[in-house]
């Protein structure tokens, strides 16, 4: 398997295990109902829900960059507002990201191998996750997917 191939792989593994951290984003929000996916245990701490729109959000940021698209913030915002309360909405938002991981990794399958070494963006902006090769980035936007998947893991206790 080719690099691009490895890295696609570990993109779909942060939404559904077999990863040896322990469970996936789609493991550890699946069977919640809207309301725990909601609920905020910790007065300055995301809830489930916006957890998974912010990674929703970033997996598409990285999208765009791989198809052409000058870095910026995620056009849904860093952290996205949740909206409307509903089982619907709350599967949706599900599926969103296993939809854009899904995207994603497609997208990095089909990608030139060469682009793994080119500078995304121009000068380092950590937050912004510039300044650093296609490379980093790709394993950056799993690391960040696996952080949440911590943060959910330990949400879900309470939940």
């Amino acid at each position: 398997m080719h690099e691009p191939g490895r890295l696609a792989d570990q993109i779909e593994r942060s939404w559904n295990g077999d990863a040896w951290h322990g469970p996936a984003l789609g493991e550890l929000t699946q069977g919640l109902s809207a309301a725990q996916a909601h609920r905020h245990h910790l007065a300055e701490a995301h809830s489930i829900w916006e957890l998974v729109l912010h990674c929703t959000a970033w997996v598409r940021e990285v999208s765009r960059r791989l198809g052409g698209t000058e870095p910026s913030l995620p056009l849904e915002g860093d952290w996205p507002e949740v909206g409307e309360e509903s089982e619907a909405a709350w599967e949706a938002a599900r599926e969103a990201l296993k939809e854009a991981i899904r995207g994603l990794a497609r997208a990095v399958r089909e990608m030139d191998p060469a682009l793994l070494d080119r500078t995304v963006g121009e000068g380092r902006d950590a937050p912004l996750g510039t300044g650093t090769t296609f490379y980093v980035m790709l394993h950056g936007v799993v690391q960040h997917n696996l952080y949440h998947a911590g943060q959910v893991a330990l949400l879900r206790k309470l939940a």
